[in-house]
């Protein structure tokens, strides 16, 4: 298969902790016609120093804002600076497998799909104790308001399906705006059954209080998917019983 080339978008801020074994498990990927696009969110010195030592690699483009900006700024900001056939996305704190680019493409291509994600192992910042997270095979837009088993670090979509289409300007949950979106436009997105993401459940981070994802979701909901009353109990209803079905109680 001739490789299409892809733009892996990384926002970060303040991932001194993190961002150096998430990098590397983007260098260590078996698929090689890639550029990752990093844009720093005015992080501390910590976190900046060891951007800085990747910033002569020939793959990897970094920018460095000089105000915070929000992660939605960023992953739009990085989008507007990359070309190539396909998006991929990664958290600062997450983990690729080695073949995770390779496999999901060659399912993105074999099938022509324009929107794809995979399973994911889950675990918690504080434990060695890692669970399986099994997606549905596929989903479209009424499914994903519902259960929103769509993994950021796992999608990669064609950029073609993505156009126009940006995160929200949001404290949090910029992506699930984002992927109602793509959802809307391409149908539905489909599932590689492999395991082949680590996302990390940390306890400091924005998403970390349920409470607060489901504020979001709800403001999100009734403000940009326009959903009445009704629609946004049960998609938050059901969205809560999910999360807590795959994760547990953070």
């Amino acid at each position: 298969m001739k490789e299409k080339s892809v733009s892996i978008i990384l926002p970060n801020f303040n991932s001194s902790k993190y961002i150096y074994e998430t990098i590397v498990s983007v260098l260590n990927q078996s698929y090689k016609k890639w550029k990752l696009i990093i844009v720093d969110d005015c992080s501390d010195g910590k976190t900046k120093s060891i951007l800085k030592k990747f910033k002569k690699h020939k793959k990897i483009k970094i920018f460095f804002l000089k105000k915070n900006m929000g992660a939605a700024y960023c992953r739009n900001f990085a989008i507007k600076n990359s070309n190539s056939y396909y998006l991929a996305f990664i958290d600062s704190d997450d983990i690729w497998l080695k073949d995770k680019i390779k496999k999901q493409i060659y399912f993105m291509e074999k099938n022509n799909y324009k929107f794809s994600y995979t399973n994911y192992f889950s675990f918690k910042d504080d434990s060695k104790k890692i669970k399986k997270v099994i997606s549905p095979s596929k989903i479209n837009f009424q499914n994903f308001i519902k259960n929103t088993s769509i993994g950021t670090s796992t999608m990669i979509v064609k950029r073609s399906a993505a156009k126009n289409i940006k995160f929200t300007n949001t404290e949090i949950c910029e992506d699930y705006f984002y992927k109602c979106l793509l959802l809307k436009k391409v149908n539905y997105a489909f599932c590689l059954k492999d395991f082949l993401t680590k996302y990390r459940i940390r306890k400091d981070s924005l998403q970390s209080s349920r409470f607060k994802n489901l504020f979001w979701i709800w403001k999100i909901n009734s403000k940009y998917n326009n959903l009445n009353f009704i629609q946004n109990f049960l998609s938050v209803l059901f969205i809560s019983i999910n999360s807590l079905i795959k994760y547990g109680f953070k």
